[in-house]
C-alpha cells in the first residue's frame, strides 16, 4: 500500500492539547513553535547581553548589526522622530526574522506560513499606527484621504479609492509574508519528496537524484534569503506607513 503525502501537510494546525475546563482553549503546533520562538528569542538576548565585552564576539557582532540595520531603516523613513518609535520596529523585525527562520529547521513549524497569523499581526499593527495617527493630529488626521492640492469637487471620487488603498495596506503586508512562506516551503516539499522517491527506487536514479539534491540546497539558500528578506520587507512597510501617519503625505 502506497501512502500519499500532500506537500500541504506541513502547514496543518494539530492540538496538542486543551486548556481549562470543556476544552474551550486548545493549545496547537502553531501555538507551540510560537511560544518557542519567543522564548528562544529571550533566552538568546539574555545570554548575549548578560556579560557584554567590550571588543564584541561574534554573537554580539550579530545582534549590533542587526540593531544598526534596523536603526538606519528607522532613520531613513522617519528621521529623529523614529527614536520614539524604534523599539516597536527592533522587536518587530527580530520577531518576524526568528519566526522565518525556525521555520527553516527540519520538522518545525513556521507560522508565519498561515493567513490567519500574518493578517493578525498585520491588523494589529494597521491599528496601532491609526491610533498614533490620531493621537497626532486628531481629526485632521483623515485629510489623509484626500490628497493635498486636489479639488473639493473630487472629494466623493477621490476619498473612497484613497479609502480603499489604504486598507488594502493589511493585505499588502500580511499576503505578502504568507504567500512567500508557504510557496517556498511547499516547494521544498515536493522536491524533497521527489528526491526521496528517486533514491528509494535506486538503480540509475541513485545518480539522477543528485539534481534535485543540489536543486534542494540552492532553494534552501534562498529560502533562508526570503526569511530575512521578508522580516524586511515588512519592517520598511511600516515605517512608511508610520511616516504616513505621523506627516500625512
Amino acid at each position: 500500500m502506497i501512502t500519499l503525502y500532500s506537500p500541504l501537510e506541513q502547514f496543518e494546525i494539530v492540538p496538542l492539547f486543551f486548556l481549562f475546563l470543556g476544552n474551550n482553549f486548545v493549545f496547537t503546533n502553531s501555538s507551540f513553535f510560537l511560544t518557542l520562538t519567543i522564548t528562544v528569542v529571550l533566552l538568546l538576548f539574555s545570554l548575549i547581553n548578560n556579560n557584554p565585552s567590550i571588543v564584541p564576539n561574534r554573537w554580539q557582532s550579530i545582534l549590533e548589526m542587526i540593531y544598526e540595520f534596523v536603526q538606519n531603516m528607522t532613520f531613513e523613513s522617519l528621521g529623529t522622530k523614529g527614536s520614539k518609535y524604534f523599539p516597536l520596529l527592533y522587536i518587530t523585525f527580530i520577531f518576524l526574522l526568528s519566526c522565518n527562520m525556525l521555520g527553516m529547521v527540519p520538522y518545525t513549524f513556521t507560522v508565519t506560513s498561515h493567513i490567519i497569523f500574518t493578517f493578525s499581526l498585520g491588523m494589529t499593527t494597521f491599528l496601532g499606527l491609526n491610533i498614533i495617527g490620531i493621537k497626532q493630529h486628531g481629526m485632521h488626521f483623515f485629510s489623509l484621504f484626500l490628497p493635498p492640492g486636489a479639488p473639493l469637487a473630487l472629494a466623493p471620487l477621490l476619498v473612497p479609492i484613497e479609502l480603499i488603498s489604504y486598507i488594502f495596506r493589511v493585505v499588502a503586508l500580511s499576503v505578502r509574508l504568507f504567500a512567500n512562506m508557504m510557496a517556498g516551503h511547499t516547494l521544498l516539499k515536493i522536491l524533497a519528496s521527489f528526491a526521496w522517491k528517486m533514491l528509494s527506487i535506486g538503480g540509475i536514479f541513485l545518480i539522477i537524484q543528485i539534481f534535485p539534491l543540489i536543486v534542494i540546497v540552492a532553494i534552501t539558500g534562498l529560502e533562508l534569503a526570503i526569511a530575512f528578506l521578508q522580516a524586511y520587507v515588512w519592517t520598511t512597510l511600516v515605517c512608511l506607513y508610520l511616516s504616513d501617519a505621523l506627516n500625512l503625505h
